[in-house]
């Protein structure tokens, strides 16, 4: 679906100014060439094809490091795996780790810093085109041990080709209501002087949180549990391109 949301002309003009010159020299006016502004927007809805979103695993221990860092790396690397062969890599799906953090956190007890406990946090992000596995994918990784699923960035792999069309389509209008103002004015388009575009995807980024991601997991759900049936319902929905043309003609 496509629309027209701003129109702007501005008005042309053909002028003539006399110009100040020496005595002998020629005074026959100079005509200077008048400008029109011609802006066309226009927008399609699209499917997203492509979804990216990360999971974060957080484990604690009161006596070591080493500890907290072992119970991570346990469940991180099962997270991963899972993940690696649930995806197509071939396909240009792909896992990466971003934001692997361990420290000792404290607490103030009447105004006195107090250790409580080491922590490490690593975050799994998962690029992905198979968009109906999503909910799969992040039900089976809470049940394998993930504290955090952070929000979900729905894209288009073609967005491109997609702009493409568009300001074709945004161009060629801007050309036709050019040709139609500057036939009215009596005048007719010479050239142009300047050409602006712009094309723009509204992403859509799905953000939630499973307050019950314990429960869910002090329920019975163990390591090797099958994933919940439709335990979290995700909603793709549709993203709109947004494609502008902004031209300045030359009259005649």
């Amino acid at each position: 679906m496509k629309k027209i949301i701003m129109v702007s002309l501005l008005t042309a003009s053909l002028f003539v100014l006399p110009l100040a010159l020496p005595v002998g020299a020629d005074s026959t006016p100079t005509c200077q060439k008048g400008t029109l502004s011609v802006s066309y927007s226009t927008d399609k809805e699209v499917s997203p094809d492509t979804v990216e979103f990360s999971v974060s695993v957080k484990t604690t221990d009161k006596k070591a490091m080493q500890e907290a860092s072992r119970k991570n790396k346990e469940i991180s690397n099962k997270i991963y795996e899972y993940f690696k062969a649930n995806i197509n890599t071939a396909g240009g799906d792909y896992i990466k780790t971003s934001n692997f953090n361990a420290t000792p956190v404290y607490n103030y007890v009447n105004n006195k810093r107090v250790f409580d406990r080491y922590e490490v946090s690593n975050n799994i992000i998962v690029h992905t085109k198979s968009l109906d596995k999503v909910s799969a994918l992040i039900d089976k990784a809470i049940s394998m041990g993930a504290t955090d699923v952070n929000r979900l960035n729905f894209s288009l792999s073609n967005k491109d080709k997609a702009c493409a069309e568009l300001l074709s389509t945004a161009a060629k209008q801007v050309k036709g209501r050019a040709d139609a103002v500057a036939g009215a004015l009596g005048s007719s388009v010479a050239g142009y002087k300047s050409v602006n575009t712009s094309c723009s995807l509204n992403q859509r980024n799905v953000s939630f949180a499973y307050a019950n991601m314990k429960l869910m997991r002090a329920s019975g759900a163990s390591m090797d549990a099958a994933v919940p049936e439709a335990a979290t319902n995700i909603e793709v929905g549709n993203m709109t391109i947004y494609a502008n043309v902004d031209a300045t003609l030359y009259l005649k």
